[in-house]
């Protein structure tokens, strides 16, 4: 007696439960369907295609698996640039920085939508990124942004010449890592199963060149700023190495002059929005307190005598905002203008021009030239961990590195001097100090 599992054609064959079902189509493609594991821990029929039986039947395993692994299939159906649009309005401005937010949302209209914007989210590849990226970087800006025609005389491409105006090594991984920022939180809502984007490797961009002031350039600095209204603010920027923002945002009630200490709780920053704005310090290891120096104690002691003489003459005009570095008129300082005060002293000393953050480089570098501590200066700089100390602001000079090896030098050729005196052999020898 037959059964009607015998009467099946010999080229259909039966798949066990959960293995889903694989057959051809009146335009003589493949299709392959079956139930995977989506968001919401619910489970949704999936169907895919290809040219032979083979081919669709690897792609339904391949989603099978990662469904059994607990990944589940990526719901987003929109375009990339849509995404895009939806993290910047709904997530990441509640989650950044407002200046910060603006940064990326400029990146994402100049390069990440232009670039992009006909991905799908759920189909980007990590060869579609290398490919994009690589493009940008061969690419001049003014004649793929339109730069060039709107000028009124074309100086690049529009002129039948190009400029080569790339993007820096440093500008572009700074992209990279706003589509890396967008791709992760895509991961964690669900949308997508991997973030892509982390699988391309731009290159670790070489840093920012620059030379902090030397001991002697630093008091010829102090001795040009000696009399100027603001001193105290750049005997306190060389001296502790306080941000722009956090010496425009210092309040009185900050200051103890008693014990010769400062707390630092915000920043003073312009916005799009509020305009001047006091806000949160940049990271939560950047609230701190810190030791002032005799030398800035007895400048702001004069300082305070000299606002409140300032705020007499102005009368009714004065605007109590309570910071210590301010207009005549008491209102808060924009750091524009301190970037042209800082600029008139540099020019005044006759000093290389340098940006006014060098302030807090020469400081790292000076402590540790006088011998202080890594985790000292990082305390005091307000750094999250130590390595950012170790490897961004404090820079061994030449001079320095020349100490050493000459110090070596003597150890070398007269072994006596490590310990001034001969070794009798009675003794034995010092375990040498792990280097940390």
């Amino acid at each position: 007696m037959t059964t009607p599992r015998d009467n099946l054609a010999p080229s259909r064959r039966v798949r066990a439960n959960g293995d889903g079902t694989v057959y051809q189509r009146k335009d003589s493609r493949w299709e392959a369907a079956g139930y995977v594991l989506a968001p919401g821990n619910t489970r949704r029929r999936v169907r895919v295609y290809g040219t032979t039986r083979k081919e669709a039947l690897a792609k339904l395993t391949e989603k099978i698996a990662a469904s059994n692994r607990g990944l589940p299939i990526p719901s987003a159906q929109g375009s990339l640039a849509a995404y895009l649009t939806y993290w910047l309005d709904a997530v990441a401005v509640h989650q950044l920085r407002e200046n910060t937010h603006t940064r990326y949302t400029a990146v994402t209209r100049l390069y990440l939508i232009p670039g992009l914007s006909k991905r799908k989210l759920a189909k980007l590849t990590a060869k579609d990124v290398r490919t994009w990226l690589n493009q940008l970087r061969t690419t001049c800006q003014c004649c793929t942004r339109g730069l060039d025609t709107a000028r009124d005389e074309p100086l690049c491409c529009a002129a039948g010449k190009c400029c080569s105006k790339r993007l820096s090594p440093l500008t572009l991984a700074y992209v990279h890592s706003v589509l890396k920022s967008a791709l992760e939180h895509a991961v964690r809502e669900e949308e997508i199963p991997r973030n892509v984007a982390r699988n391309v490797r731009t290159g670790a961009p070489r840093p920012r060149r620059f030379e902090p002031l030397t001991a002697d350039e630093a008091r010829e600095f102090l001795a040009a700023a000696n009399g100027h209204r603001l001193q105290p603010l750049f005997e306190l920027a060389l001296h502790t190495g306080l941000r722009k923002g956090e010496l425009l945002g210092l309040r009185w009630e900050d200051l103890d002059l008693a014990s010769g200490t400062a707390s630092i709780r915000r920043t003073l920053q312009r916005t799009n929005s509020g305009g001047l704005t006091a806000l949160p310090t940049k990271t939560k290891s950047s609230e701190r307190r810190i030791a002032l120096p005799t030398s800035c104690l007895h400048s702001l002691t004069q300082h305070r005598d000299r606002q409140r003489k300032e705020r007499e003459a102005a009368g009714t005009g004065w605007k109590d905002s309570g910071y210590v570095f301010t207009r005549l008129d008491g209102a808060p300082i924009e750091g524009s203008t301190l970037t042209r005060h800082f600029n008139t002293l540099l020019r005044q000393a006759r000093l290389r021009r340098i940006r006014f953050h060098d302030l807090r480089h020469s400081a790292a570098t000076l402590l540790q030239e006088q011998g202080v501590e890594l985790v000292v200066i990082k305390e005091l700089l307000g750094h999250a961990h130590i390595g950012v100390t170790a490897t961004v602001y404090a820079h061994v000079r030449l001079r320095l590195q020349r100490d050493a090896i000459d110090l070596l030098g003597h150890a070398l050729h007269n072994p006596a001097e490590i310990t001034g005196e001969p070794d009798d052999g009675d003794e034995p020898p010092l375990a040498g100090a792990a280097v940390r």
